[in-house]
């Protein structure tokens, strides 16, 4: 079951979020509040589940769990990069 957790996650993050916030209390055991959940829901997804993942197991971003963390960071940040490159590479295609 955990396996298919992860590649849900790895597939469509949102999605996994969606479910796991319907079904089980990962989120209020890792967040104080629904603000912090809801941004990463928005903004970074895979951030957010690494950070939940983090909580759920360790309790503190330490070791293995820290670099999970920061590659997941990297890999969401990435995302936006990528879809602004691939815009301004459509636009100048376009106006040629």
């Amino acid at each position: 079951m955990q396996f298919l957790f992860v590649i849900i996650a790895l597939a469509v993050p949102r999605v996994l979020m969606f479910i796991a916030f319907l079904t089980t209390n990962w989120f209020q055991r890792s967040f104080e509040t629904r603000l912090w959940p809801l941004l990463g829901f928005l903004f970074m997804p895979y951030a957010t589940l690494a950070y939940v993942a983090t909580m759920l197991n360790n309790h503190a971003l330490s070791g293995g769990w820290l670099a999970l963390f920061i590659l997941a960071v990297i890999v969401d940040v990435s995302h936006w990069g990528g879809s602004g490159y691939t815009y301004r590479l459509r636009s100048s295609r376009r106006g040629a």
